[in-house]
């Protein structure tokens, strides 16, 4: 069965049938409506995010299959957050604050694509990213919890 795979990046749950879903799967005989509801509905819980999105076309029987990716480290901690964007001074200046347990949440769902064996890495990962964006988690500097992870302070959410 010859398949044919396209990617996009959309906003969650905002996917049209304009470009570039319409005029990549358009061509192909295939009910792009039925198609982009199948994206919005997947999607939807990423609400103002950007989520990475490959949609499979079987040519010839007209069937598809969505596949919907997990959004950035940092779009998922500015989600958390409640904001835009990260800060252009990151080090001095903080934006926005998430819970410990919003790095974890996020490291988890992250945990397929990064590349940590652990979740303790993961989190690490997730905290490095507060850094570079300006937002400190439970009121502190991303820098302080990385050296309270170190110390292990937090080794009993980690199930280490």
């Amino acid at each position: 069965m010859p398949e044919k795979s396209f990617k996009f990046i959309i906003e969650g749950g905002k996917a049209t049938a304009g470009p570039p879903i319409g005029p990549s799967l358009g061509p192909l005989g295939v009910n792009v409506f039925a198609i982009v509801q199948k994206i919005n509905e997947l999607t939807k819980d990423f609400a103002g995010m950007k989520v990475p999105v490959e949609v499979i076309v079987d040519v010839e029987t007209k069937e598809f299959e969505v596949k919907v990716g997990i959004p950035t480290t940092s779009a998922l901690i500015a989600r958390a957050a409640k904001i835009e964007k990260g800060s252009g001074e990151a080090g001095s200046k903080f934006v926005g604050n998430i819970t410990m347990e919003d790095v974890i949440n996020i490291a988890k769902m992250k945990m397929p694509q990064l590349l940590s064996k652990t979740l303790k890495a993961a989190v690490k990962q997730v905290v490095g990213t507060c850094v570079s964006m300006g937002v400190s988690i439970d009121g502190k500097d991303p820098r302080e919890v990385m050296r309270e992870i170190k110390e292990g302070k937090y080794d009993h959410l980690f199930g280490e």
